[in-house]
């Protein structure tokens, strides 16, 4: 299994990444309930190996990107990538919003707050229904040729609109939901292979459900001396060589036993039997 993947032209990233979805408050909202705790998370999963964060404006909003800045800038070796295109009005409410004024503003805060002059990679946190989706692309194309995004990414995406994105810029990464026990993106995935297109699945673990010590896959963990976690993880990093799981935590025990799973070598046969047994579940 390889074990690292290459961002479009740019970084070889390690496939076990960090996201910082959990860091700020509850509902996504708010400071942190122990920014120096979050802080140690994040310097921990660099001492793991980590090279690839995932953050986004509307963390907080503002605060995953700010703690990003506080434990880890000047970012040696550290590829990160952030995301706008959702407005936050409150706990967990989260609204589309793609305007090419509001992202470009939306990038320059981003610059600011993490204490960069480029993006590393800019992702498009969700395509606007509301706004031409060409024209959402386009301003991140135009911030591209101007220096400020080095690499350009979309979030929820189909196959028809990472096609018509391709046809404006080069697209480098894909952010969608998807785990062992929702595949419903399948048809992505295997797009995002056949094309050298990373794909990120957020909630990898199923928001955790896929990593409780009494569920469905306990019953093989014991087989691989792996936890339930680190199977669901090894079992995305086996499903295609593109794949980049981003599991969040603001544990450092649990930090090191998601970073754990890269060590955990999956048969063909086993990770189809996990399927089954996702499936069953």
């Amino acid at each position: 299994m390889n074990k690292t993947v290459k961002l479009g032209d740019g970084p070889e990233i390690n496939r076990l990444a960090y996201g910082t979805m959990q860091l700020p408050g509850e509902g996504v909202w708010g400071p942190s309930k122990d920014p120096e705790g979050a802080k140690e998370v994040l310097r921990r999963a660099v001492d793991l190996g980590v090279d690839f964060f995932d953050t986004a404006n509307s963390y907080g909003p503002y605060v995953a990107e700010e703690l990003l800045r506080e434990a880890l800038h000047p970012y040696d070796g550290i590829t990160i990538g952030t995301k706008a295109g959702l407005l936050r009005t409150g706990p967990g409410e989260w609204h589309q919003l793609g305007r090419p004024e509001y992202l470009r503003q939306e990038l320059e805060m981003s610059l600011r707050r993490l204490g960069v002059e480029q993006i590393d990679l800019f992702q498009l946190h969700r395509i606007d229904s509301r706004v031409p989706a060409e024209e959402q692309i386009g301003v991140l194309s135009d911030m591209k040729d101007e220096g400020k995004v080095n690499q350009i990414g979309l979030s929820e995406v189909g196959v028809e609109q990472i096609e018509m994105a391709r046809g404006i810029t080069e697209i480098v990464s894909v952010q969608n939901l998807y785990n062992l026990s929702d595949r419903s993106h399948d048809d992505v995935v295997e797009y995002c292979d056949e094309n050298n297109i990373v794909f990120i699945p957020w909630f990898p673990m199923a928001n955790r459900k896929l990593a409780d010590p009494e569920g469905p896959l306990k019953e093989i963990a014991a087989e691989y001396d792996a936890t339930p976690g680190q199977l669901a993880l090894a079992w995305l990093l086996h499903r295609s060589p593109v794949i980049v799981p981003i599991p969040g935590t603001k544990s450092i025990a649990h930090l090191e036993e998601n970073v754990g799973a890269a060590d955990v070598e999956l048969s063909d046969e086993a990770a189809a039997k996990l399927v089954e047994i996702a499936d069953r579940n």
